[in-house]
């Protein structure tokens, strides 16, 4: 059930969790317990700004991990809130630790994890830089990054939802996305075959 490393440590280790929608995961500022692996539904990272503003960090959906930071962290730096009913695991932050020193493999193999999650930050980071509301969207979607709802997508690319659905009809409405069901778009076949 759990992706490496972390499917080989100890069942007592780890601990399941069934929350509802708006249930929170942990807050900002609490002790760090451990890291945590969606097996169902989806958790929202998100910090709010001086100005009042909710700012996406991720968005966790089934097979995702979350809160790896706190394994070196005292505390947690942003709120978890859960944006469905979701089925969660609590991995041990000791237990990691622990693993870590003892198991040169499974250190490896959790650094291997932690890299892969750096270059997609680093992908995010590249969309951001890019100004035009529409450029950015298309470049996000076509990176399969609009897997939940339009507004949580808009905030993790650094847009307003308005701005987002501005440029997701304008997309549409020139032929480069196609609008397949709510909240939901594919680039054209048409797009595609320039490209080709």
């Amino acid at each position: 059930m759990l992706p490496t490393p972390f499917n080989s440590l100890d069942e007592q280790e780890l601990s399941v969790s069934h929350l509802s929608k708006g249930d929170y995961v942990f807050r900002q500022g609490d002790p760090t317990k451990g890291l945590f692996f969606v097996i169902s539904g989806e958790v929202c990272l998100m910090r709010v700004t001086e100005a009042g503003n909710h700012v996406t960090i991720y968005n966790a959906r089934a097979n995702d991990t979350f809160a790896e930071a706190s394994i070196y962290s005292e505390t947690y730096h942003c709120d978890a809130v859960c944006l469905s009913s979701s089925e969660i695991v609590q991995i041990s932050k000791k237990a990691v630790r622990v693993r870590q020193r003892k198991d040169a493999a499974f250190s490896e193999a959790l650094t291997k994890r932690m890299a892969l999650q750096v270059q997609s930050y680093r992908q995010l980071l590249t969309f951001n830089a890019v100004k035009s509301a529409s450029d950015r969207v298309y470049l996000a979607v076509t990176s399969g990054m609009l897997s939940g709802p339009v507004t949580q997508f808009a905030s993790q690319i650094g847009l307003t939802k308005e701005a987002c659905y501005r440029a997701l009809r304008d997309l549409t409405g020139n032929g480069m996305l196609i609008k397949t069901g709510r909240g939901r778009y594919i680039p054209s076949r048409r797009n595609d075959d320039r490209k080709n």
